[in-house]
Order: structure tokens, then sequence, then C-alpha cells
């Protein structure tokens, strides 16, 4: 068990976070010019291993499945905003360290490009939960391009980890915000997968424990 899990056990549910302020749109709009400074030039694509899998944010030119190496998706992230509140908090997926990841790789039209990120930003990044990063993907004919994919600052506070079951019940039970449930979430992203043959298992067997409990 590692040292976050131990941790939970003692802690009820809602856990008391204070993420701080939310990004301002001038912080944004810098978030996403630091960002693209460091793309290496061509299309711009996106890597998209939860909610923008079946709820995008803007058109794309092209849509691939995809998979990148080195990050995987976990439940890992508090949500205050999309699936939770500060009073009933949620949790939704980030990309974390180690394993690997499938989903899809849009690419992104030129011509609707700022629109389209800022956009991205101010869907993913109220808070500054994510760390934008450009990602080493793996398309399905082989080929590789470099995608932007919002990964996990665990130092954060709204970093959650790998909960215990018990605590991830309860946020399946109550967990509500503008967006939807928390359940909602993880069961869309679970069927979405599946229709497109990438089941992720893990996320399936760990849903199917919890969700029984939570009802």
């Amino acid at each position: 068990m590692s040292a976050i899990e131990t941790a939970y056990l003692n802690v009820a549910y809602p856990p008391s976070l204070d993420f701080g302020p939310q990004l301002t749109h001038e912080q944004l709009l810098h978030s996403v010019e630091r960002t693209m400074r460091l793309h290496k030039g061509g299309p711009v694509w996106l890597f998209a291993y939860g909610s923008l899998i079946w709820r995008p944010e803007c058109s794309a030119v092209e849509r691939r499945r995809a998979r990148v190496h080195g990050y995987h998706r976990g439940l890992y992230l508090w949500s205050h905003e999309h699936r939770g509140t500060p009073e009933c908090p949620g949790l939704v997926f980030g990309l974390d360290r180690g394993g690997s990841c499938s989903g899809f790789a849009y690419r992104l039209p030129d011509e609707t490009l700022e629109d389209s990120l800022l956009a991205l930003w101010q869907r993913e990044m109220p808070y500054p939960s994510y760390r934008p990063h450009w990602l080493s993907c793996r398309l399905d004919d082989g080929s590789k391009v470099q995608a932007l994919g919002f990964v996990l600052e665990r130092h954060l506070p709204s970093f959650a980890g790998n909960v215990p079951d018990e605590l991830l019940s309860q946020v399946l039970a109550k967990a509500k915000g503008r967006s939807g449930t928390t359940r909602e979430y993880v069961e869309q992203t679970i069927t979405a997968l599946r229709s497109h043959a990438m089941p992720d298992l893990n996320l399936e067997a760990l849903f199917r424990r919890c969700h029984s409990v939570s009802e």
C-alpha cells in the first residue's frame, strides 16, 4: 500500500482542499503561449484520453487511434468544477508517470488554432492542476507525432493519487459538478474506449468494484 493510500485510510470524505484562485484569462493565454513555444513545428495534435474522446472541445481535421508511452490514465485529480464541488469534490482523469495510455489523437485546424487552444485551456485548466506537455504519440499506422497532453502535477493539492476503493465508492455515489457526476464521467469514458476497441480493463475492474459498493 502506498503512502498516499495509507494516508487516505484516516481521511473522511469529503476532504478539505484548497486549490487557490482560478487562473485569470491573461494567465491562461500566457500558459498557451509558453506551451506553444516548445512545439517543434508542423501540425498541432492533441491527445485525448478521457472526456475529450467522447466530448471534444473543438473541431479536428483528422482523428486517429493513438497511444502514448511513459504515462497512464487514472482517476487521480480532484474536481471542484466539472465533476464535483468544493464541498463534495469529484474525481477526473489525468496522465501520471509510468505505463502507457490508449486514446485518440486529434489534428487541430490551423485556421482556428488559437481559439481551439484557448477553449481547451479554459476547459482543462481552470486551476493549474495539469502541466501542458508535448507527448510522443504513436498513431494507429505506426507513425509518431508530437501531441499536446495534460499531465498531472503531483505537488499540487488537486492531486488525489491512487485513492482506495472505499473512498472512490463515496465519490461515485455523491460527487456532482456542473458537467455531471463523476460516475457518469467514468461510465462514458469506459463506454467510449470499449466502443472503439481499446478497452481499459484496469479501469473497468476498478469501476465494477466501486460502483457496486456505491449503489
